[in-house]
C-alpha cells in the first residue's frame, strides 16, 4: 500500500473519478460504505426467497445464454455456478497491468454492492480484500466481445475466489487457492447467480477505457508543455491564444487551452523579444493549438463523465429490485464504453498527430529558423532527423489504431448474443496509443528544449524554465551524434507522469 496514504471509502453509485485515478495510480486501501450492505442483504434474500419457492428465473435456476430455457434442479445450483465460471475461463494473451487489475476488483465490488446481483456481502468484501493486499488475479488480456458482460476475463477473476486459476501474491504468481489463504479466507462455494453476477458486467472494458483516459490526460498535459517549448524555440507568436478569438468561437475546450497556454508562457521574455520580427503566421501544429487540442480535451471529458457513470453501474443480469421483482435485461452490453473508448482513441492520435508535426517544423530550417535537425555540425551529424522518422512511424501506427472498434460485431453464443460491442478491444487498445504518443511528445520535447538552447539570452516563463530544466535532468544537450534510444525512453517517462502544473490539471477531468 502506498505509504501514508489515507483510505478510500466507496460509495456505490458515487465513486468520483479522482478515487478511481488513485486506485489505478497504485496500491491503496479501499473501505466499502457501510450503508451499502443493507441493499446487498436484501437482495440476497429475494435470490434466496426465489429459490425456495422453486421459481424458475434466469440465471438463478436456469442454464445460460441459449440454454436460459433449460431448468436446473435445487441441489445442482451450486454445481451450476461452479461449472459457469471454469466454462468461461477462456482468456489468452498477456495478463491485464497490475492497474487495470485493481480497477476491475474496485469496479467489481461496487457494482454488486449496488444491491442489484443477489450475492453475498462476503463476496465484495474478498474483491476489496484482494485489492487491499495487492494479491491480484491473473486475467489473460484477450477473450472478450464487451457484451454479455466481460465474460471470460471477469471469470479468471472469479476463479480465484473459487480457489481456482491464478494470482499474484508479492509478484509471485499462485494458484487460487493459496492466494485466497494469503487473504486469510476459504475458497467459495457459489450461491445462487453470484457466478453469474461476477462474470456479467462491464468492469474489464471499463477499468482498460478509464487506464486509457488516464495516460491520454498525462500525454495531453505533456503535449500542451511541448508545444509552448516549441513555440519559444521557433520564437512563434502568442497572439492566436488571446482570449477574444476563443471566447468569439465558444468552445470549451478551446477556451480551456488557449487560457492554460496563456497561464504556461505568462512571464515569458521570449516573446516580446521579437514584435517585428515579421513572423506574421505560424504554421497550423502551432497556431491551431487551442482549436485541436480543444477538441481533444472536450472528447476527454465526454469519455470522462461516460466512463465515471459506468464505473458506479450495475451491469449484471438479470437484476434484482427493491420490490422482489427480478428483470432479465441487457446492462452488460458494453456499448457505452465501446464509443468512448472509440473517442479517446482518436484524441490520442491526433495529440501525437499534432506533435510530429511540430517535431518536424523544428527540424525544418526554412520554417524554424534553427539549425538543419538541431545539430551545428550537420552532414557529420544527423541530429534528430531519425528521431523524427520514429515519431512519423508511431503516428502512422496510432492512426491506424484509432479505426473504430465499436462497428465491429461477430454474433455469439449460437446467435442468442447476436450484436456485441468489442468495448474490450477498443479500451485495450488504448494502452498501445498513450505510450505511443508519449513517445512522439518526449521526442518533440526534447527537440524543442535542444532549440531553445541555440540562444539562451533571454529566458522563457518560469513554468517553462522549470520544465526545460526537468527535461535537462533527464537528457543533455545534443553536441554531436550520440546512441539516443534512452534519451527517448527517458522522454517517454517523462509525458507519462501525473505531475503537472496546476495550470493544466486544472482543465483535466480526473485532476479536479
Amino acid at each position: 500500500m502506498t505509504q501514508n496514504a489515507s483510505p478510500i471509502t466507496l460509495h456505490p453509485g458515487l465513486v468520483t473519478l479522482a478515487e478511481l485515478r488513485r486506485i489505478h495510480a497504485g496500491p491503496v486501501q479501499v473501505v466499502l460504505d457501510a450503508s451499502a450492505r443493507a441493499g446487498l442483504q436484501k437482495s440476497l434474500a429475494t435470490v434466496q426467497r426465489i429459490v425456495d419457492e422453486d421459481q424458475v428465473v434466469y440465471g438463478i435456476n436456469t442454464g445460460f445464454g441459449k440454454l436460459a430455457s433449460t431448468k436446473i434442479a435445487h441441489d445442482r445450483l451450486a454445481e451450476l455456478q461452479r461449472n459457469l465460471v471454469l466454462s468461461h475461463s477462456v482468456g489468452t494473451g498477456d495478463p491485464l497491468p497490475d492497474d487495470v487489475v485493481r480497477l476491475i476488483l474496485a469496479t467489481k465490488a461496487v457494482s454488486l454492492a449496488r444491491g442489484h446481483s443477489g450475492v453475498r456481502p462476503e463476496l465484495v468484501d474478498a474483491l476489496l480484500a484482494l485489492a487491499n493486499a495487492n494479491v491480484l488475479p491473473v486475467i489473460p488480456a484477450k477473450g472478450s466481445v464487451g457484451a454479455s458482460g466481460d465474460l471470460a476475463p471477469l471469470a479468471h477473476l472469479a476463479c480465484v475466489l473459487i480457489g481456482e486459476g491464478q494470482a499474484k501474491v508479492d509478484g509471485k504468481v499462485v494458484s487460487g487457492a493459496e492466494a485466497m489463504r494469503s487473504i486469510g479466507l476459504q475458497p467459495f462455494v457459489l450461491g445462487p447467480k453470484e457466478g453469474l453476477a461476477l462474470l456479467n458486467g462491464t468492469q474489464v472494458s471499463t477499468a482498460l477505457a478509464l487506464a486509457g483516459l488516464f495516460g491520454a490526460e498525462s500525454v495531453f498535459a505533456a503535449a500542451l508543455v511541448a508545444g509552448c517549448l516549441s513555440l519559444e524555440a521557433i520564437k512563434g507568436s502568442v497572439k492566436p491564444f488571446d482570449a477574444r478569438i476563443h471566447e468569439a468561437r465558444g468552445q470549451a475546450g478551446q477556451i480551456a487551452v488557449a487560457a492554460a497556454v496563456r497561464a504556461l508562457l505568462d512571464g515569458s521574455a521570449i516573446d516580446p523579444s521579437h514584435p517585428n520580427c515579421g513572423r506574421v503566421q505560424d504554421p497550423y501544429s502551432i497556431r491551431c493549438v487551442p482549436q485541436v487540442m480543444g477538441a481533444c480535451l472536450d472528447n476527454l471529458h465526454h469519455a470522462a463523465r461516460v466512463l465515471t457513470i459506468e464505473a458506479n453501474a450495475a451491469s449484471d443480469n438479470p437484476l434484482v429490485f427493491d420490490n422482489g421483482d427480478v428483470i432479465s435485461g441487457g446492462n452488460f452490453h458494453a456499448e457505452p464504453v465501446a464509443f468512448v473508448a472509440d473517442i479517446i482513441a482518436l484524441a490520442v492520435a491526433e495529440i501525437g498527430a499534432i506533435s510530429e508535426r511540430r517535431l518536424s517544423l523544428l527540424l525544418d530550417p526554412g520554417l524554424s529558423g534553427l539549425p538543419a535537425f538541431l545539430i551545428r555540425d550537420s552532414g557529420v551529424n544527423s541530429g534528430f532527423m531519425i528521431a523524427q522518422v520514429t515519431a512519423a512511424a508511431l503516428a502512422a501506427e496510432n492512426q491506424c489504431l484509432a479505426n473504430p472498434s465499436s462497428v465491429t460485431s461477430l454474433p455469439t453464443s449460437a446467435n442468442q448474443e447476436d450484436h456485441v460491442s468489442m468495448a474490450t478491444y477498443g479500451a485495450r487498445r488504448l494502452g498501445d496509443m498513450v505510450r505511443n504518443a508519449a513517445v512522439m511528445v518526449g521526442i518533440e520535447a526534447m527537440a524543442a528544449a535542444q532549440g531553445m538552447e541555440f540562444d539562451r539570452s533571454l529566458k522563457s516563463s518560469p513554468l517553462i524554465e522549470a520544465q526545460f530544466a526537468a527535461i535537462r535532468e533527464r537528457v543533455a544537450y545534443l553536441e554531436q551524434d550520440r546512441y539516443l534510444a534512452p534519451d527517448i525512453e527517458a522522454m517517454r517517462a517523462w509525458a507519462q507522469q501525473s505531475t503537472w502544473p496546476a495550470a493544466l490539471t486544472q482543465c483535466l477531468p480526473s485532476f479536479a
